[in-house]
């Protein structure tokens, strides 16, 4: 794991771009000038490709964070592959970012980081059960603003191969602020309150620093007997 601070503001400059795919873009770029100035069309074409792909891959949309209170909001894009309670108890969702999905990770709520955790591992495809606790993975603990500690972790896939983050511990976090990145393929698993109530199921596409993956759990009042 390598740890990278992000390209805030006008500094991002005109392409919405994470910081990391420049190294790779401008390798890509550079080769697909060379074979269309040598004149080998198809190796030409062949690398146009995957500079479109690299380009599609870094974006780096903006976001905007819903202004609900207390919400529990997905830290990344991608297909939610789990959404329950696993064999230890706890209730979490599960977030399994394909090549094409955008690979930038926000904070699912404000707060301070707390810990993290970085275990290095294995590479096996993310969207298997057992990556969670075999594979490269870096784990975060954020104390929100209303003193509960919530987890989520970042863990690499079978092609990704490299986990960034921009935070360190002690860190303050807006809700949907940048933490980090994984590079090309991952998946990203949320635990989510006791007294949190799930509002996404198996199967729907979430969007980090938008999509409201969980809410507080409505207070029953007592009622007045006359």
């Amino acid at each position: 794991m390598s740890r990278k601070l992000p390209l805030t503001g006008h500094a991002r400059g005109i392409l919405p771009l994470a910081p990391e795919g420049w190294p790779f873009l401008i390798g890509t770029a550079f080769v697909w000038l060379l074979f269309w100035s040598m004149g080998w069309s198809l190796a030409a074409w062949a690398a146009f490709g995957l500079l479109m792909f690299m380009l599609n891959f870094f974006r780096d949309p903006e976001r905007r964070f819903p202004t609900e209170p207390g919400v529990y909001v997905a830290p990344a894009d991608g297909k939610v592959i789990r959404a329950g309670r696993v064999d230890d108890g706890m209730q979490r969702v599960d977030i399994f970012m394909n090549v094409f999905d955008v690979h930038v990770n926000r904070a699912p709520m404000a707060g301070r980081i707390e810990h993290m955790s970085y275990t290095p591992g294995r590479f096996v495809n993310a969207s298997f059960d057992h990556a969670s606790h075999e594979n490269e993975r870096n784990r975060f603990e954020l104390r929100t603003e209303d003193g509960r500690v919530i987890g989520f972790t970042q863990i690499a896939g079978l092609v990704a191969r490299r986990i960034v983050s921009y935070v360190s511990v002690g860190d303050h976090v807006n809700g949907g602020q940048r933490i980090g990145m994984i590079r090309f393929g991952s998946r990203v698993d949320c635990e989510i309150p006791d007294d949190y109530e799930l509002c996404v199921q198996v199967g729907q596409r979430v969007r980090a620093g938008e999509t409201i993956l969980a809410r507080p759990k409505a207070v029953q009042e007592p009622e007045e007997h006359a």
